[in-house]
C-alpha cells in the first residue's frame, strides 16, 4: 500500500462519517468529559529513510531506499487538560521493512553487497496533544502533535560485525516529532477514531562502520526514519 493509498483511504472515512451526520441522536453525550480514559489502536504504516548523503572519498556514491507497509498496535491512555486539548499516551509495537540499495556497488563482485534488507520491530512511545474542535452531532475532528521514542529491537547497535561482513547497524536509541489530523466517530458503544500522522527523525539512526572510509556508512551524513501512520483507535 502506497503512501497515496493511506491519505486516500483515511479521507474516504473522514468524508464518509461527514456525510452520515443526518441522525441527530448524540451517543456518548458525557464522553468527553472524563478525566481520563483508555483504548487502544490498530494501524497500518509506510516508513522509509531520509538519506543526507556528504561529499565523500566513495566516488559517485548513489544509496535510496524501497520501504514496504507494515502495521503498529497499541494502547491508549487519554488525560483530558480542557474541553479541546487532551494529552495522549500512546504506546505500541510498530514492525515494518526497509531496503537499502547502495547503488554504487552495483558492480561489487560479491553482489550481496550492493543491498541491505532492514526488517525492524520497535516499541514506538508518542506523547502527544490532541487539539479538538467543538463535537457536531456526533463527530468531532481533530490535530495531533508531539514527540515520540522509540526502540529499535532490531538495530544491531551492539553486533561486533558491520557492512564489511554484511551486518548494517543502527542505533538502538531514537527520537521522533509527529503531527497529524483525524476526526472522533461517536458510536453507540464506543468512539471511533480514525487519523494520519507523519513520523520524522530527529536525531541520525544509522552506526557507522568501524571503518572511517566505509563503502556503505561514510557517505551518510544522516540517515532517519520519515513514514506515514494510519490509525484507526477505539475508546
Amino acid at each position: 500500500m502506497s503512501k497515496r493509498s493511506l491519505l486516500f483511504c483515511f479521507f474516504l472515512l473522514v468524508s464518509i462519517s461527514f456525510f452520515a451526520q443526518k441522525e441527530r441522536v448524540e451517543y456518548l453525550p458525557s464522553f468527553d468529559k472524563k478525566p481520563l480514559h483508555y483504548g487502544f489502536y490498530l494501524g497500518v504504516n509506510q516508513n522509509d529513510f531520509k538519506l543526507n548523503l556528504r561529499e565523500s572519498t566513495i566516488a559517485n556514491a548513489n544509496i535510496t531506499v524501497e520501504p514496504t507497509t507494515g502495521f503498529n498496535v497499541g494502547l491508549i491512555a487519554d488525560l483530558r487538560l480542557h474541553k479541546n486539548l487532551n494529552l495522549r499516551l500512546e504506546p505500541g509495537l510498530v514492525s515494518n521493512s526497509k531496503r537499502i540499495l547502495f547503488n554504487h556497488l552495483n558492480n561489487s563482485p560479491t553482489p550481496q553487497d550492493s543491498i541491505r534488507e532492514i526488517g525492524s520491530t520497535y516499541l514506538h512511545v508518542p506523547l502527544v496533544f490532541k487539539f479538538s474542535t467543538d463535537r457536531y452531532n456526533n463527530i468531532r475532528p481533530y490535530l495531533l502533535g508531539g514527540i515520540s521514542y522509540d526502540y529499535n529491537f532490531s538495530s544491531n547497535e551492539n553486533n561486533q560485525d558491520d557492512n564489511s561482513a554484511g551486518q548494517f547497524r543502527m542505533q538502538t536509541h531514537n527520537f521522533m516529532y509527529e503531527v497529524g489530523l483525524g476526526v472522533d466517530i461517536y458510536l453507540y458503544f464506543f468512539k471511533f477514531s480514525p487519523s494520519i500522522r507523519g513520523v520524522f527523525a530527529i536525531n541520525n539512526e544509522i552506526k557507522y562502520d568501524d571503518d572511517p572510509n566505509s563503502r556503505w556508512t561514510a557517505p551518510v551524513n544522516f540517515m532517519g526514519t520519515r513514514g506515514i501512520f494510519l490509525n484507526f483507535a477505539f475508546e
